[in-house]
């Protein structure tokens, strides 16, 4: 398998994004990672971070059609999916797609909606289909949800569900820039400017092989092993109240995949999968108390007493 191609694809992507947000090639690349596995992205933090700004350069810098979704309470599941209306000069029913007929779709605080509306995102995110009145269609690839939601504000908001979060492949958070950072975007242009003058700099053709073959990345027994004893250690942990689930032990497969393709290497290491669990199993896990913080460090805690296969991979 030829690994500078993944190296390739991964340097053009994040150098490309990196142009609008600053000093965060690392998260970037977590976002290439599930565009690459098929996954989405919820991506956490305080307002005025650059979420937004970072998922409109990421979309400019893929391709594809994209669109941006509000969400408020006020918003509909027929908002996003669409609707069957009267067409009175042909005289009978047609379908209005939605926004979710598209293939890379921000939905912008998706906190601020209702349940019943986040609901309309499962079938879509899951089995990249839509069905509305009995009739089911299915989705364009790539497809991509990237959603953002402020995780300190909670007056007007509904929390995601367990359900719903499980299907995100990765929760993801900006963080503040470096002071040297931030003094250097401070008389630039604005953000909005400069992905006016972003252009796609890979082609469908790229995308569409990187997604077809990071699956031949190799993955020894020795590595996958040391993969489910995390996955293992999280449902028998006592300070979790659940663990991960099938679907996320997959997801930190497939993430370890595709970060040794990104790193040059045709096979993966147990630093591919500790690298990538963080992001790939917090959103997954339960704790009594709810904080995210608790479950990053009771994680954390839980990777150092895991043993780390020491032979050659």
């Amino acid at each position: 398998m030829d690994t500078s191609r993944f190296t390739q694809y991964c340097e053009k992507v994040v150098s490309n994004c990196a142009r609008v947000i600053v000093g965060k090639e690392e998260v970037i690349r977590r976002v290439l990672t599930c565009f690459v596995c098929s996954g989405h992205v919820l991506l956490e933090d305080v307002p005025g971070t650059g979420k937004t700004m970072l998922l409109r350069a990421f979309a400019k810098t893929v391709g594809g059609d994209f669109k941006r979704i509000q969400f408020t309470p006020d918003l509909l599941p027929s908002d996003l999916t669409g609707i069957n209306y009267y067409d009175q000069k042909q005289g009978e029913f047609r379908f209005r797609p939605g926004p979710l007929f598209s293939n890379i779709i921000l939905a912008d605080e998706i906190n601020r909606a209702t349940p019943r509306t986040q609901s309309s995102l499962l079938e879509a995110m899951e089995e990249r289909q839509i069905t509305v009145d009995g009739v089911t269609t299915a989705l364009e690839e790539p497809f991509l949800v990237m959603a953002t939601q402020n995780p300190l504000e909670s007056y007007g908001t509904f929390p995601l569900p367990e359900a719903q979060t499980d299907r995100f492949f990765m929760r993801l958070r900006l963080g503040y820039m470096t002071r040297e950072q931030e003094l250097s975007v401070l008389g630039r242009k604005s953000a909005p400017a400069i992905i006016e003058e972003l252009e796609q700099v890979v082609t469908p053709e790229e995308t569409a092989w990187v997604k077809a073959h990071f699956s031949e990345v190799a993955v020894s027994p020795a590595v996958a092993g040391y993969l489910m004893d995390i996955i293992t250690a999280t449902r028998n942990e006592n300070r979790f109240v659940t663990g991960v689930s099938t679907r996320g032990a997959i997801a930190l497969y497939k993430a370890a995949q595709v970060n040794a393709a990104f790193s040059g290497r045709d096979y993966v290491i147990p630093e591919d999968v500790r690298d990538m669990a963080p992001w790939v199993l917090c959103h997954r896990i339960s704790t009594s108390g709810g904080r995210m913080a608790d479950t990053e460090k009771f994680l954390s805690d839980l990777l150092e007493k895991i043993p780390v296969p020491t032979e050659a991979l």
